[in-house]
């Protein structure tokens, strides 16, 4: 059975990626959550921190020049830095099973994190994810096609805030894979939380985003950048973050070259992207599973054809909540 607020789906998204699991857990005081992308064999990781306003934790760790090499999970949540708490409680999940770096005293779980500004959303900005919620997305987390919608981090997401959180939509999260005939794998999962609006590459419209003065259509936030309007967000309370992961062997600067490859996906299917007004960032992580010598320009290439797949499956997973209809509430735009 699908889970609630996603499509039935035949594609599994990120968990296309042997050694991958993910997990969601939302919270149903207030519309907010975390999700956990666990490899708990370890997973070669990169990143690339875009847009002005990002709230991370463990990204240093991940420069090539840096000495640990692997991660065992990365955390998306929402709740602003709050949300930052979740990573505590996937590292207690993975110490429980005796996983992480070893330093011959102990093995220390290596859980990089990136968060989403989702306060405003419901009635109580007070309840925000905690170690709680991680420990439990990660004791939900499977290899089962990746739930798409209203889940874990992407609960409270929204977008198309360049008219005001009046004129705004629905985000959420989204999954998508594509698999060469050789057997290499490249897969994205994505919550989207940006200023701008969620366009369709393969057709050049407008899927959500900012909505007209009278909130039942489509504004197009290209439209009215062109006619002199401004976005409205706060820095910080708006964001774009995911995880786009292979199966191929890559060295971590290789993994960096992952991530940055993949935020052409965040800029083909979002207008506009990477604001200062957004904290938009993206880990890469390469399990190592595929046995042939990798060729990163194609990965690349792949990390952001499926980053955008994933931005926009994101959109149309959604469904609406008081305030935020979902793109399948509202008729086509100009």
């Amino acid at each position: 059975m699908a889970h609630p607020g996603t499509h039935a789906q035949s594609h599994r998204g990120l968990t296309a990626v042997d050694g991958i699991k993910v997990g969601h857990h939302t919270l149903t005081e207030r519309p907010t959550g975390c999700t956990v992308i666990l490899v708990e064999a370890g997973a070669v990781a990169g990143v690339d921190v875009r847009g002005g306003a990002p709230g991370t934790r463990e990204t240093d760790l991940l420069d090539p020049a840096k000495t640990v090499q692997e991660v065992h999970a990365v955390v998306l949540s929402g709740g602003s830095a709050f949300g930052l708490d979740a990573a505590g409680g996937v590292m207690r999940y993975l110490s429980e099973r005796d996983i992480g770096y070893d330093t011959r005293i102990a093995k220390v779980p290596i859980v990089p994190a990136a968060i989403l500004y989702d306060l405003g959303i419901g009635d109580d900005p007070t309840i925000r994810p905690t170690a709680d919620c991680g420990y439990q997305a990660a004791e939900a987390a499977t290899t089962d096609p990746v739930a798409e919608g209203n889940v874990g981090a992407g609960a409270g997401a929204t977008i198309g805030k360049m008219g005001g959180l009046g004129r705004a939509m629905k985000g959420g999260v989204g999954s998508a894979a594509v698999t060469l005939p050789g057997g290499l794998v490249v897969a994205a999962l994505v919550v989207v939380n940006a200023v701008g609006d969620v366009i369709d590459p393969s057709t050049g419209q407008v899927v959500a985003g900012v909505r007209t003065a009278d909130g039942d259509s489509l504004a197009d936030a290209r439209i009215l950048l062109r006619a002199g309007s401004s976005a409205r967000g706060r820095p910080g309370e708006n964001t774009t973050i995911g995880v786009v992961a292979t199966n191929a062997r890559l060295t971590q600067a290789q993994a960096t070259v992952m991530a940055q490859m993949a935020h052409d996906g965040v800029a083909r299917a979002i207008a506009p992207s990477h604001t200062p007004n957004d904290g938009d960032a993206i880990f890469a992580l390469a399990t190592g599973l595929h046995p042939d010598v990798p060729n990163l320009a194609t990965i690349g290439a792949l990390a952001a054809d499926v980053m955008a797949e994933a931005i926009v499956r994101a959109v149309r997973a959604a469904t609406g909540i008081p305030g935020y209809p979902a793109a399948r509430d509202l008729r086509a735009g100009p």
